[in-house]
């Protein structure tokens, strides 16, 4: 019953993310809490902006963070299932700068049944990350973070704890407008595993740039994740493209557009590869891999939303709301 229940609540609530790595828990990590990189296609490690929530894909980018900026996120996941986090972040001197977060997925009331069908009554389940996120800038144009997590998940009867790191670098030329970083995610383990067996948290390497380009209002990003994993995914097994390292290639890039008419608004625009070949029925792909959303600031408050799918029966959508204090 027990490994039963885990890999439904797995396959089920975690449909795109779980199909990539099948053999880790918590792959609730890698939903985004910012809604300018969901909208850039989930994952971008290289934008530089004046947003706290960006530092969640990347600790270095916590530098350009304004001092005390208190922030408030929500997405609805998929039915039912909602996910809430907030931040809080604080500048050290000229160099330096801190955060901490929390994120909670609640998946509400889940019914329990035995082999038969037959109800037994209902269970809660719920994830849960508290993380400490520290930036430095080690020159003019490099700064480097670190991000301490506290991981905990409880179904039912059934829970876990873990702790993690994230390690990030980046390197931002202003006068070029071009930014290129590295990083390291959920390094770390199980302290207290499901059942007996202790599995690995979602490990990824990732890298990427974002570039402003010439004479016009736009940033354009590439974002690689998924490096530590070049195997090809079970969707393409089941669909007979196993080992086409084509396909395998470009379902590692995530590509973003932003359109920045000024600097207190953007309008963007992303495809993540691998969601879109995922998560394809038949010959139609029902807007899969299409990210799309737009913030604004007026005096010291931001606001982001940003619209994306993680399954093929539903859509979410992610709001930012942060003050400068």
């Amino acid at each position: 019953m027990k490994k039963v229940l885990l890999i439904v609540l797995s396959s089920f609530l975690f449909p795109h993310i779980y199909a990539q790595d099948g053999t880790s828990v918590f792959n609730f990590l890698k939903l985004p809490i910012s809604s300018h990189a969901a909208a850039l296609g989930g994952d971008n490690i290289s934008l530089i902006d004046d947003d706290i929530t960006l530092a969640s894909q990347n600790p270095a980018l916590l530098s350009s963070v304004t001092d005390k900026t208190i922030n408030l996120n929500y997405m609805n996941y998929l039915d039912g299932v909602g996910v809430y986090s907030a931040a809080f972040s604080k500048t050290i001197r000229e160099r330096s700068s801190w955060a901490v977060t929390a994120q909670l997925v609640n998946y509400g009331k889940i019914s329990e049944r035995d082999v038969e069908d037959n109800e037994l009554g209902e269970f809660s389940a719920k994830d849960m990350v508290f993380t400490g996120v520290y930036s430095y800038n080690l020159s003019d144009y490099w700064s480097g973070g670190v991000t301490a997590k506290a991981i905990y998940s409880n179904y039912d009867k059934y829970s876990s704890f873990a702790l993690g790191v994230d390690l990030g670098l980046n390197y931002y030329n202003q006068n070029a407008d071009f930014s290129f970083s590295f990083v390291a995610r959920n390094l770390g383990g199980q302290l207290v595993a499901f059942d007996q067996k202790h599995e690995k948290l979602p490990i990824d390497v990732l890298i990427g740039f974002t570039k402003r380009l010439a004479h016009a209002p736009f940033r354009l990003s590439i974002t690689m994740p998924g490096l530590t994993n070049w195997k090809s995914s079970p969707y393409d097994i089941k669909k007979g493209k196993k080992n086409n390292f084509g396909i395998i290639l470009l379902n590692h890039f995530v590509l973003g557009l932003d359109f920045v008419p000024t600097e207190n608004l953007y309008v963007a625009l992303g495809y993540n590869c691998r969601r879109g070949n995922e998560m394809k029925i038949a010959e139609s792909t029902h807007w899969a891999g299409l990210t799309l959303g737009a913030g604004i600031q007026i005096k010291r408050i931001k606001v982001g939303a940003s619209f994306s799918k993680y399954h093929t029966s539903s859509s979410s959508l992610l709001f930012n709301l942060s003050m400068a204090l």
